[in-house]
């Protein structure tokens, strides 16, 4: 490996797709705000995912229907204002 080029600051992160309540523990630099109280009564950092190998229709072989209209909603709300997303009231006029 080159060196200088790869993270050195591992630790050890819960990651949790919260669409089929999955999780697991591993070593990653993800940040992250959440932590979580794993099986073995540690606090770890928490990475929410909405899919991962346990949900994704590839690795199951089932459609699974993934909640689009709230994300989009969130979107608008939280960058409604701004001047890149039109505003649905001003598109009326």
């Amino acid at each position: 490996m080159k060196k200088g080029i790869h993270p050195e600051e591992y630790r050890l992160v819960v990651f949790k797709d919260f669409s089929c309540d999955y999780s697991f523990l591993t070593r990653s630099t993800a940040q992250t705000r959440d932590t979580i109280v794993w099986e073995d009564g540690n606090e770890y950092p928490l990475v929410k995912l909405e899919i991962s190998s346990e949900s994704h229709p590839f690795y199951t072989g089932k459609m699974k229907f993934v909640d689009t209209a709230g994300r989009i909603d969130k979107f608008k709300k939280k960058f409604g204002k701004t001047r890149f997303v039109k505003n649905e009231s001003s598109e009326e006029n």
